[in-house]
C-alpha cells in the first residue's frame, strides 16, 4: 500500500531550522506541524502548502513524496 511521506524533518536540518521557528515564521501551530513532519497528517491545507514550501525554499515535491512500501 502507498502512502505519502513527508520530508519536513530533513528540510528542516539542511536549513538549521527547528520546528519552533518554521512555526512562528509562517504562522502555523508547532503541533500541526509535528503533526505533519511525523507522517500523522491525514490532510493539509494548500495554503500551509504553500507557506511551508515559500518559507523553505522547496517544492511540493521536495516536502512530500509518495512511499510505495
Amino acid at each position: 500500500m502507498s502512502s505519502i511521506r513527508c520530508h519536513l524533518d530533513e528540510l528542516l536540518a539542511e536549513r538549521a531550522m527547528s520546528l519552533v521557528e518554521l512555526s512562528q515564521r509562517i504562522g502555523i501551530s508547532v503541533v500541526n506541524l509535528s503533526v505533519l513532519k511525523n507522517n500523522r497528517a491525514k490532510a493539509i491545507r494548500f495554503s500551509t502548502l504553500l507557506a511551508i514550501c515559500e518559507e523553505l525554499q522547496c517544492t511540493i515535491g521536495e516536502l512530500l513524496d509518495i512511499d510505495e512500501d
